[in-house]
C-alpha cells in the first residue's frame, strides 16, 4: 500500500464511524471541470487582474465594465461546465453516506448540477443577478445572453439599471442567513472534510478551526498546503478528483 492509499484508508476509517459529515469545498474541486481557480500560476483568475480593481463592490459601482471584462470568460466556462467525479462523489456521500451538508466557496453551481441537496453557497452564485437601481432579481440565463455573446453589460429589462450577479464581491458582507446555517452545521458535525480549498479567504477559511473547537475530526484534501494542515487528523495532498470518488465508492453505511 503506497502513501496515498494509506491516507485514503485513514480517511475512510474516520468516515465509516461518522454520523454527521460536513464538506467544505473551494475552487480546487472545479478545476477539472474546466473552471480556473484564483491563484494558480498562469491559469488563476487573478493572474492577469488585480482583484481590488475589478472584484470589489466599490470597483463594480464605479467601473462595472472592468468587472464584466474580467468575469465574462469565467461566466462562459461556468455555463457549459459539468460536474466532475469529485462533485459526484460528494452527492453520493449525501445520498448513501453520512454527509449532511455541503458548504462551498464556489459560485459555479456544479454541486447542484451533481445532485447535492443541502448546499450553503457562502460566496453566492451566478444563477441570478440583481438590478443595482430597482433591486429586481432576474435569472441570469434570461438576461445575460447578449453579455455572453458580445460582452455588452447586462441591464435591467425594467428600469435599465446595471445588473450585478448574485456573487459576493470583496467589500460585501456574506449572506448572513446562509453563513449562520453553515456555522450551525459546523458546530453539529463530528467530521469535516475540506476538499479543494486553500482556506485563505475568511470567514469560510476559518470553519475548520471552528469544527475542531467543537470536537470534530478534520480531513483535508488539497493539492497544496494550507495554514490549517497542522489541525488535520488526515492530510492528503492530492487532487480531490482522485481521492473523493474512492472514499465514496468504499463507503458502506454502518448505521441507518
Amino acid at each position: 500500500m503506497d502513501k496515498l492509499d494509506a491516507q485514503i484508508q485513514q480517511a475512510f476509517d474516520i468516515l465509516k464511524n461518522t454520523r454527521h459529515l460536513v464538506a467544505l469545498t473551494g475552487a480546487g474541486i472545479s478545476t477539472r471541470s474546466g473552471i480556473p481557480d484564483f491563484r494558480s500560476p498562469e491559469s488563476g483568475l487573478w493572474d492577469h487582474y488585480d482583484p481590488m480593481e475589478v472584484a470589489t463592490i466599490t470597483a463594480f459601482k464605479q467601473k462595472p465594465e472592468a468587472f464584466y471584462d474580467w468575469i465574462r470568460p469565467l461566466a462562459q466556462k461556468t455555463l457549459v461546465a459539468q460536474p466532475n467525479p469529485a462533485h459526484l462523489a460528494l452527492a453520493q456521500l449525501e445520498k448513501s453516506g453520512p454527509l449532511q451538508a455541503l458548504i462551498t466557496q464556489n459560485i459555479d453551481g456544479l454541486h447542484t448540477k451533481a445532485g447535492s441537496q443541502t448546499i450553503y453557497e457562502v460566496h453566492g452564485h451566478l444563477r441570478e443577478a440583481t438590478c443595482m437601481h430597482c433591486l429586481q432579481i432576474y435569472q441570469t440565463e434570461d438576461v445575460f445572453a447578449d453579455f455572453l455573446a458580445d460582452g455588452r453589460i447586462p441591464r435591467c429589462p425594467g428600469c435599465g439599471g446595471i445588473l450585478k450577479p448574485n456573487i459576493i464581491l470583496f467589500g460585501e458582507i456574506l449572506p448572513i442567513t446562509v453563513l449562520n446555517r453553515a456555522k450551525r452545521q459546523i458546530n453539529q458535525c463530528d467530521t469535516l472534510i475540506v476538499a479543494g480549498s486553500s482556506l485563505e479567504v475568511a470567514p469560510a477559511g476559518d470553519l475548520p478551526l471552528l469544527a475542531k473547537y467543537a470536537g470534530a475530526k478534520l480531513i483535508i484534501v488539497n493539492l497544496t498546503e494550507t495554514h490549517m494542515d497542522y489541525l488535520a487528523d488526515v492530510l492528503i495532498h492530492a487532487d480531490v478528483v482522485d481521492v473523493l470518488p474512492q472514499l465514496a465508492a468504499n463507503f458502506v453505511p454502518n448505521h441507518p
